[in-house]
């Protein structure tokens, strides 16, 4: 039997850049940062005091303040941003009545990095000023890493498959990933997958400040992130939630779907190598890659442009560069690249939502958005990485690529849509 086709046909994002899928792409092709000074706590003692706050959003736009206060910021990013990607996509918010689509074959899958960590912090607080008596009775389901998927299930009367991933920085990619493969062999027609993410807050940052992994350009923090530039000192936190519908070909066709693009395929693999540092020489995501690209069952040659993962570290800029050399060979030095990291920070478990939107959006618009903050070439990462301008260019098919602590590989390859 020929495995169905799954397509894009709705996207929704709440990020540091915009409030919306739009403001965030305008942001990145134009290169205005959203990166900052920490505003939501005092952060003078912190080795690292900026991140991508995601700023002027109000829940109650979607909900209740009562329903909102039960749920965390991660949740309620992720909310916001699957509303958006249901209406952009013609879909009902409420499935229930099954009068559009069998919400019985409405699926989701939207994970997350880390989850809850502002409640599980709040509430620490209150257990010891105040005793477990006090202990909120919404502490467990708003910490969970489950309940943005299960949240969204409830919203929308989605009655499909209902999961997370939960992969570090490559959470979104992998959500979508298995997303695409519940669609392709059946288990859904539609899933409403992607990633959110709401760490920017006094556990995180000190966790994170303490592995001496994020930049400490605390001074100049528009151009703290600067990806593949030799002088990058480390990966900037931010947050927010991108979410994509996922839907099977003929049914998108049937109710008169826009199509942004096609998944072609998808590729996961592990390093089996280190808690944080990825592989000598990218050889996971080389391997990631190569899944991808044998799935989809094309060369490395038909790549038009990747969305890297680019998080301005030190090892990964340098090992990325090397697996797409490893998988790419003399093509890599063809293949458009950018890192859109520079401009909105490192999303965490939502980056990979983010960045497939992006690809879709690539291919749809013909413009690659730019690495912003590129000062000085590194010799060990030596592709054409659109460095600080955007270009335009006919993509026909795009690659996000994503890892994660704990050696998590995840790559999703799109193509321009057509018959």
């Amino acid at each position: 039997m020929d495995k169905r086709r799954v397509v894009i046909t709705g996207v929704g994002a709440v990020s540091c850049i915009g409030l919306d899928v739009n403001s965030m792409w305008d942001s990145l092709v134009n290169g205005r940062c959203g990166l900052d000074k920490i505003t939501r706590f005092d952060v003078s003692a912190y080795r690292t005091q900026i991140a991508g706050e995601v700023k002027g959003f109000d829940p109650t736009r979607y909900m209740s303040e009562k329903e909102a206060r039960r749920m965390d910021d991660f949740c309620l990013y992720a909310v916001a941003a699957a509303d958006e990607a249901l209406k952009d996509a013609g879909l009902p918010l409420d499935m229930r009545d099954g009068s559009v689509v069998n919400p019985d074959r409405v699926g989701v899958c939207v994970g997350s990095g880390i989850g809850g960590m502002r409640t599980m912090e709040q509430q620490c607080e209150v257990l010891l000023e105040k005793g477990p008596g006090r202990i909120s009775p919404f502490l467990i389901p708003m910490m969970i890493i489950d309940m943005a998927s299960g949240s969204l299930s409830m919203r929308y009367g989605a009655k499909g498959p209902n999961f997370a991933a939960v992969t570090a920085c490559a959470t979104a990619s992998h959500s979508l990933g298995e997303s695409f493969c519940a669609v392709q062999r059946g288990d859904a027609d539609i899933m409403i997958s992607g990633g959110a993410e709401a760490s920017v807050s006094k556990l995180g940052l000190a966790g994170f400040c303490s592995m001496k992994a994020m930049s400490q350009r605390n001074d100049d923090p528009k151009h703290a992130s600067r990806p593949f530039d030799r002088d990058r000192d480390g990966f900037v936190m931010s947050e927010g939630s991108g979410i994509l519908i996922l839907e099977e070909l003929e049914h998108a066709k049937k109710r008169g779907a826009k199509i942004y693009a096609e998944i072609l395929s998808y590729g996961a693999s592990g390093d089996a190598y280190h808690i944080t540092s990825p592989a000598p020489g990218g050889e996971g995501m080389a391997r990631a890659i190569n899944m991808a690209l044998g799935n989809a069952g094309i060369s490395g040659d038909a790549l038009d442009y990747i969305n890297a993962h680019g998080t301005s570290t030190q090892l990964n800029d340098k090992f990325e560069t090397m697996a797409i050399k490893s998988s790419l060979g003399a093509h890599a030095y063809e293949t458009t690249i950018s890192s859109t990291k520079g401009t909105m920070g490192h999303g965490l478990g939502a980056a990979g939502g983010f960045e497939t939107i992006i690809c879709a959006l690539v291919i749809q618009k013909g413009i690659i958005p730019p690495t912003i903050n590129y000062e000085t070439p590194d010799p060990d990462c030596d592709l054409n990485y659109t460095v600080n301008t955007a270009v335009e260019k006919k993509v026909d098919v795009a690659m996000n690529m994503n890892l994660g602590f704990g050696g998590h590989n995840g790559v999703i390859l799109l193509k321009r849509f057509s018959d």
